[in-house]
């Protein structure tokens, strides 16, 4: 690991709280307030996203060259801290505004952030197009939006490319082309691989051989190899089943802004959409393996 930037100060994470004394709204003034407010200036990304009458806050800024403070405060909760990017490290902290203790991401939290990551795919330009600022900030909305309740909030992520994160590019390709449609033309990954209560790495069960891409997807979900067929859905600790869908592999919820295919991406992937949910306490230690390639690995496109 390069030297590490010794002013890296620690990311916050703001706890669940209330609306305080906001005057109550009705149901249509909540709906024409809902949406994304976004301001660009040199070194600066702000803004707000409210959904469903919840809003949360948040600016990315540069302070130095290669390092970018971002916070976020969403009912109580606030996010707070500095990612180098220059040295591929950041320091990870949650505490609840009200009190200061420490708080954990609950299912609202999740589903709010993961409004304001699909806002910001939607309104940045995608892949390293984006500002280094914005780029950032939508990484690290997209790493707490997949943040399990169980996992510490204070943590430090650290990555280096072939020791944190090992790229994989190449099997995101088809016919020669990045991500896309396939046509009938794979080029499968073997194995995406978790550990859970049915057993370890190397059990059958705990692996699935994956198209990485965003390759025929359906109804929000993804298709797998059944009897010669394909059906829509996910299968259930089968053995080895072949599945392709939601740019499997690819950091970040769903389709992000960023092209980042990476084999803790995929592992990660492999556990949740292999009978698992998104918070699921058998999948921590994937998400935490992914989330130095979340922050960090190079896009692909």
């Amino acid at each position: 690991m390069r030297k590490v930037l010794g002013a890296v100060a620690a990311m916050m994470l703001w706890g669940c709280g209330g609306q305080g004394s906001e005057p109550t709204r009705t149901d249509e003034e909540l709906k024409a307030a809902d949406g994304l407010e976004l301001t660009q200036e040199a070194g600066v990304v702000s803004g707000r996203y409210v959904q469903g009458g919840l809003e949360v806050g948040f600016s990315s800024r540069s302070v130095e060259e290669g390092v970018y403070r971002i916070e976020l405060r969403q009912n109580g909760m606030t996010l707070t801290g500095l990612v180098d990017a220059a040295n591929g490290v950041s320091s990870l902290d949650g505490f609840a505004e009200e009190s200061g203790l420490d708080t954990q991401m609950l299912d609202g939290d999740r589903e709010l952030l993961t409004g304001l990551y699909a806002a910001l795919n939607a309104q940045l330009p995608a892949s390293d197009a984006a500002s280094p600022e914005a780029k950032y900030l939508r990484r690290a909305v997209g790493l707490w939006a997949e943040h399990p309740g169980t996992v510490e909030l204070q943590r430090t992520v650290m990555g280096e490319q072939g020791r944190g994160y090992t790229m994989l590019c190449s099997y995101a390709k088809c016919n020669g082309s990045y991500t896309g449609s396939c046509g009938g033309s794979f080029n499968w990954y073997s194995y995406a691989k978790h550990d859970c209560q049915h057993g370890g790495f190397d059990a059958t069960i705990n692996q699935q051989i994956a198209q990485l891409g965003n390759h025929a997807t359906c109804s929000g979900d993804e298709y797998y190899l059944s009897g010669g067929s394909w059906v829509c859905g996910e299968p259930d600790h089968w053995s080895r089943p072949k599945v392709q869908g939601i740019c499997f592999g690819r950091c970040g919820g769903g389709c992000g802004g960023d092209t980042q295919y990476t084999l803790d991406a995929t592992n990660h992937d492999g556990c949740v959409r292999n009978g698992h949910a998104l918070a699921s306490a058998y999948c921590d230690d994937q998400f935490a393996s992914a989330s130095d390639d979340e922050l960090y690995a190079p896009n692909c496109y």
